[in-house]
């Protein structure tokens, strides 16, 4: 693993996207020609990336390193055997930062929240709690860089970042592009709509038949599910989750699908919000398991780190999962206050 002190820059991550999967029906036509374009796309980027890079590099030069020696910026740290990180081993890690109860930002130290990289704020939340156990078993600096969600994967496939910790789910367009780790969590899928809406009191999917609908953009939440329901009035997907919760607070539409951890958080912060479950029923949502478990994804070939990361997952009980869910759910904002 190397240290990774750049961030993509927004023109390299909307040229790199153009070969992420995507929900909205018009591009279906355009899906297999995304990998044609790949390579292309990919020089594209590494060209407005070595821009950025010179930039940082002359803002971090002679700074101190994590080791407390003095180095020079583009200097790279060798790759070291688990557990025997040198002092200034950073793991480098992507995330939206905009996606509670799993990431969030917020303006304080508070709860143990780490700063995120390049800017004055701090991010929280069961992303968090599993990168610092991580970082905490191999001795390891945690540094969290802030992405668009569709600039998580680029930001992986550039070596920009060492994995993106998301809430990522494990589909196969994502798998065409990076590695992923062994599930950290299983996130049922739900329905969240207003307690006085049309279709509160709805108890299998059937019922959601004919319901305007929405989800966030390149989730399994709105390209797998929401043609699920019959006869669905499917919205334009939102760019994150607090757009999602705030269209449905204002009536723009009577549902939105999501997942169990992500709609626990929204009820806690948003009033009048009823949670859906069908799970137990035979009239659910049906998802294959991989669109339900959500890892890390790291760059493709990069079997060390992945090797690393799933030591320590394969140790984390049920329990635990649930108990830094259940603390991060109780410490989750949506904004920065």
């Amino acid at each position: 693993m190397y240290r990774a002190i750049n961030r993509i820059s927004a023109i390299t991550c909307a040229a790199v996207c153009l070969f992420l999967p995507c929900g909205a029906a018009a591009h279906e036509a355009e899906a297999d020609n995304q990998k044609g374009v790949l390579s292309e796309t990919l020089l594209l980027g590494e060209k407005e990336l070595e821009t950025e890079q010179s930039r940082i590099q002359k803002e971090t030069e002679n700074k101190t390193t994590a080791s407390g020696t003095s180095g020079k910026a583009g200097e790279t740290e060798e790759w070291t055997p688990a557990g025997k990180p040198p002092a200034s081993q950073i793991l480098t890690v992507a995330m939206e930062c905009d996606f509670a109860p799993y990431n969030w930002e917020q303006n304080t130290a508070e709860n143990g929240a780490v700063p995120i990289h390049y800017e004055d704020s701090y991010a929280f939340g069961y992303d968090v709690l599993v990168a610092q156990k991580i970082c905490e078993t191999y001795g390891w600096q945690l540094e969290i860089l802030k992405f668009n969600w569709d600039a998580l994967v680029p930001a992986v496939v550039s070596g920009t970042v060492d994995c993106a910790i998301a809430g990522q789910s494990v589909t196969d367009d994502r798998l065409s592009y990076v590695d992923f780790t062994q599930p950290y969590y299983r996130a049922s899928i739900v329905a969240v709509t207003r307690e006085d809406g049309d279709y509160a009191d709805a108890q299998t999917l059937s019922d959601l038949a004919g319901a305007s609908c929405t989800s966030q953009e390149n989730t399994v939440w709105y390209d797998e599910c929401l043609n699920q329901i019959e006869d669905a009035k499917i919205k334009a997907a939102t760019a994150d989750v607090k757009a999602m919760f705030d269209g449905l607070g204002k009536e723009e539409y009577d549902i939105v699908v999501t997942d169990e951890p992500t709609a626990l958080a929204a009820c806690a912060e948003y009033p009048g919000l009823k949670i859906l479950d069908f799970s137990g029923t035979d009239d659910d949502f049906e998802m294959a398991d991989e669109e339900v478990n959500v890892a890390i994804s790291v760059k493709k070939g990069n079997a060390e780190l992945k090797n690393q990361i799933n030591a320590v997952l394969a140790k984390m009980t049920a329990q635990e999962r649930t108990e830094l869910m259940s603390r991060a759910i109780e410490a989750q904002p949506y904004t920065v206050n």
